[in-house]
This record gives structure tokens, C-alpha cells and sequence, in this order.
């Protein structure tokens, strides 16, 4: 990877939506290099997709929180990996070293459905133990700009 990969990465990172044209004129490329670079950074596995990031309460997913999962005794983490990424609520599983186990990013409706979830984790998951925070805010400080 050269200085134009790393930028090339910033701006996907911003904008993925670029256009092979936009993107070779920030970086001083024509759009078919600019499209080559990327298919090229595609294949050796720097960039492994492409995604919308959704906003959940657009959705009237207004409470975001993070729950900590201790798993019990014997249950396969990666099934529960799997498991839990297939919950409707579920953003994001991160597995963690040391205590807890995974840490969940999720979206709810409301404190009836995070209820709902975290029962649903003990009961048909295997989790031993969660530990919820709600998100109050998340992203830049309001007021500042991006850099």
C-alpha cells in the first residue's frame, strides 16, 4: 500500500458511494485507475465490502445500549456469536478477551425489548451474566466538525 491507497481508503471510508470519477480526481488518478486500485485493494482483502450504515431510529429504534456477556459454562462461543447476530436488535457482537465475553451493540424500540432481548440471551443463548449501558450519545461532540 502506497500514500494514494491509504487516501483512497480514507474517502471510501467517508463516502463509499464515490464514483470511480470522484474518487480518481481526489486522488489525482483517472477513474479507470482509481477503479483498478480499489479492485486491487478488494482482492488482497484490505477492503472487504461495501455496507449502508442505517440509523435506528429512523427505524423508531430510539435506545441504543452496549450489553456485556458472560457466557455460561460449556456454550460454544462461536455458535453464540452466530446466534446473537441473527437477533433482529443485535448492531454489532464483538468477542473480547477477558471478562465479558462478547460485548453487544442494540438497538431497541424501547426498555420492554432490551427486557425482552436480555431474556432471550439468558434463556435461549446461553448467557450467564449481561451487563447493560444505554448510549446517551454516540459519534463527534455536538458542534464540531468532521476532520
Amino acid at each position: 500500500m502506497d500514500p494514494t491507497d491509504s487516501e483512497i481508503l480514507r474517502l471510501l471510508r467517508e463516502d463509499g458511494r464515490l464514483s470511480w470519477r470522484e474518487l480518481g480526481a481526489a486522488v489525482g488518478l483517472s477513474a479507470n485507475a482509481a477503479a483498478d486500485r480499489v479492485r486491487r485493494l478488494r482482492q488482497a482483502g484490505v477492503i472487504l465490502g461495501f455496507t449502508a450504515l442505517i440509523d435506528p431510529a429512523a427505524g423508531g429504534r430510539n435506545l441504543e445500549a452496549l450489553v456485556g456477556i458472560t457466557l455460561s459454562p460449556g456454550v460454544d462461543s462461536d455458535q453464540f456469536a452466530v446466534e446473537a447476530s441473527q437477533l433482529h436488535p443485535v448492531i454489532e457482537v464483538l468477542h473480547l478477551t477477558g471478562a465479558p465475553d462478547y460485548q453487544l451493540r442494540v438497538a431497541c424500540r424501547d426498555t420492554a425489548e432490551l427486557d425482552m432481548l436480555l431474556r432471550t440471551l439468558r434463556l435461549r443463548h446461553g448467557a450467564a451474566d449481561t451487563e447493560t449501558t444505554i448510549v446517551l450519545r454516540s459519534g463527534p461532540p455536538a458542534g464540531s466538525e468532521p476532520a
